[in-house]
């Protein structure tokens, strides 16, 4: 932390001084930041020694330079909202609850974060029996209408099994392996095939098909309860899948 002088109440730099900075090698400054303390026209802050100049240089600019927020001389970024269920893009029977984790009623609802990133994964649990699926979808799926898989904007698993897309059966999980009340589903999209782990287990029934961008999705009926899971995950994600990061943190 600089200790900086009183700050400045009047007055220009002197065209002498002016002079002497321009004639003066000197680091670029970061990215202007709302000053803590001005220091007045010609003096030296604490720090001067770091920067080896007057701080009349700092003053040009508005602000000592290391009176920044950050010691580092970064510019933190606006924090990342969470991943989880959209209550904007939802079915009109549906309710969300848990801080948009866990999914009940009747309907289908959206992710907030499209799958921007070459491989992502996430897990969905089963809280509650019923008829439920998940998946990925575009915007334009309908999720007032279940079960989803019915047309070219959606692709999901089923509760029997059966993965859907665009009304056709793409591929099914083995009859000895149907999730159960308490297992964990988890989804793995590379923006070509979708593939199905139960509790960890590579299904190896991938489906593909469903173009443009895609959404994680979940549609419940019939008293199903399910609990979506974007990170802190309850198995580790296949290598070189990971959670879903919003496009600002993928670049």
């Amino acid at each position: 932390m600089c200790r900086c002088l009183p700050p400045c109440r009047g007055g220009a730099a002197s065209s002498r001084a002016v002079s002497s900075l321009r004639r003066t090698a000197a680091p670029v400054l970061p990215a202007r930041r709302r000053c803590c303390r001005p220091l007045p026209v010609g003096r030296r802050c604490g720090c001067a020694a770091r920067w080896a100049r007057p701080v009349m240089a700092a003053f040009a600019f508005g602000c000592c330079p290391c009176c920044r927020d950050d010691g580092d001389g970064s510019i933190p970024l606006k924090e990342m909202p969470a991943v989880q269920l959209d209550t904007q893009r939802m079915g009109t029977d549906v309710v969300i609850v848990k801080n948009g984790r866990r999914i009940c009623g009747t309907g289908g609802c959206l992710a907030n974060a499209p799958l921007h990133q070459n491989k992502s994964y996430f897990e969905f649990k089963i809280q509650s029996t019923g008829i439920w699926g998940i998946g990925v979808a575009t915007q334009k799926a309908n999720l007032n209408h279940i079960p989803l898989g019915r047309d070219i904007h959606s692709l999901v698993m089923r509760n029997d099994g059966a993965l859907y897309y665009n009304n056709e059966e793409k591929n099914r999980l083995p009859a000895n392996n149907l999730p159960q009340e308490g297992d964990v589903v988890g989804i793995t999209y590379d923006h070509v095939e979708l593939n199905v782990y139960l509790n960890g287990k590579n299904m190896h029934c991938p489906a593909s098909g469903i173009r443009g961008t895609v959404y994680p999705v979940v549609y419940v009926d019939d008293s199903a309860i399910l609990d979506c899971q974007f990170s802190d995950f309850y198995h580790t994600p296949p290598p070189g899948f990971e959670k879903i990061l919003f496009e600002q943190q993928i670049f």
